[in-house]
């Protein structure tokens, strides 16, 4: 228990927000968990050289144009994470970011046409096996959290000449935006020129496109709004 508390304690001060383990958790399980996050503070500052930062880096994880990364305080990225931050404006972290494991995040499509790249707020979580494709430019607001398998889309190609391959007619892109205190459920699809309002909620497996009025839920294929919060 004095292991919890503890664990609890440093927990919250480095979140600067409470937090409170579970007293169930097994000592063993906690004390792998901790030297876990000891190898990923020590990797996080050979890749990012800032302690104060405090940024947590699984060794597994492919970090790719660090120079062009902006890291907040206590950013986390796990597992066979794979960030390319190639592009015009780079990947902007706020505090308290948390990126899933096996979770993409590329900022340029193509080497001919440089992507924008992602601006991230606050106390945000992005889950497991997520693709973010940054070339249109993806922001995300504070305190909004991101499921499982969530894929974001921000360009499209060009199709209209039948006479060309469509691999041939370039793209098109217009942006993201995902506002704050949002939920996006699982394996939900997001595509370039969304703007998704402040308070949403987006059901599993829904495919966004458009604008979006604050405070809505939404599902479907595609997305539309099912009723307000």
């Amino acid at each position: 228990m004095f292991l919890h508390k503890l664990t609890s304690k440093v927990v919250s001060v480095l979140k600067r927000e409470p937090f409170e383990l579970d007293p169930r958790i097994p000592i063993t399980y906690l004390v792998s968990v901790i030297i876990s996050r000891m190898v990923m503070a020590v990797n996080g500052f050979f890749v990012f050289g800032n302690i104060r930062r405090r940024t947590y880096i699984a060794p597994s994880a492919k970090i790719k144009c660090t120079h062009k990364i902006k890291t907040g305080y206590n950013l986390s990225v796990g597992r066979g994470c794979y960030l390319d931050a190639l592009s015009t404006d780079g990947i902007s972290f706020g505090d308290n970011v948390s990126i899933g494991k096996y979770t993409c995040i590329e900022c340029s499509g193509t080497l001919k046409d440089l992507g924008k790249g992602l601006i991230v707020g606050n106390n945000v979580g992005l889950g497991t096996h997520g693709f973010f494709g940054c070339a249109g430019g993806v922001s995300i607001g504070d305190n909004t959290i991101l499921g499982n398998y969530v894929s974001i889309h921000s360009e499209n190609h060009n199709f209209k000449d039948r006479s060309t391959p469509i691999r041939l007619q370039g793209v098109n892109r217009k942006g993201i935006k995902i506002g704050s205190d949002c939920w996006i459920g699982a394996k939900a699809t997001i595509l370039d020129g969304a703007d998704i309002g402040n308070g949403c909620i987006v059901a599993a497996g829904a495919v966004v496109r458009g604008k979006i009025p604050p405070y809505s839920i939404i599902g479907g294929v595609p997305a539309k709004v099912i009723k307000e919060r």
